[in-house]
């Protein structure tokens, strides 16, 4: 009777190890290069130009084309990571997973009338009052640009 589990437990476990596994994206993720995503978000300037390894906490996926992720700096902060559509489609089901994003770090400048923009449609979306007024200069973001990605397994 014991030997007939071996025919079903067996399996089951071998298959479990494989939905357990981690999503690849782009090419191998060097886990080498890895950075405190903390101390990137602190002083990002020093990593421009740079190949570095991110991993934290995916915190959002896009929704629409899984053509970026926020990953957590902090318990309130975090860095986008964006490719171009279709480059790599991040799932929607990776959100509060762990991942692993190699690339280069760029700086985003918008100018005032955008950050104006981009800071209402913001306060829209929670819910609340804002002022254009209060905006008196640009926003200023930084994002990194992946060639690889590693979403890891629970």
């Amino acid at each position: 009777m014991i030997n007939k589990w071996k025919f079903f437990v067996v399996p089951a476990l071998f298959c479990g190890q494989l939905l357990a596994a981690s999503l690849q994206f782009g090419g191998v993720v060097d886990k080498t290069l890895v950075n405190d995503i903390r101390k990137v978000a602190a002083a990002p300037e020093q990593f421009l130009g740079k190949t570095i390894t991110l991993q934290s906490q995916i915190v959002s996926v896009c929704q629409k084309k899984g053509c970026w992720m926020q990953l957590a700096v902090t318990s309130d902060s975090t860095l986008k990571i964006k490719v171009r559509d279709g480059d790599m489609v991040f799932p929607v089901s990776a959100r509060g997973k762990q991942a692993l994003a190699m690339g280069q770090l760029v700086k985003i400048e918008q100018d005032l009338a955008s950050s104006r923009e981009q800071l209402a449609a913001e306060a829209r979306a929670q819910g609340k009052k804002f002022d254009p007024a209060t905006v008196t200069q640009p926003l200023i973001s930084w994002q990194l640009v992946p060639t690889a990605v590693e979403i890891l397994a629970e």
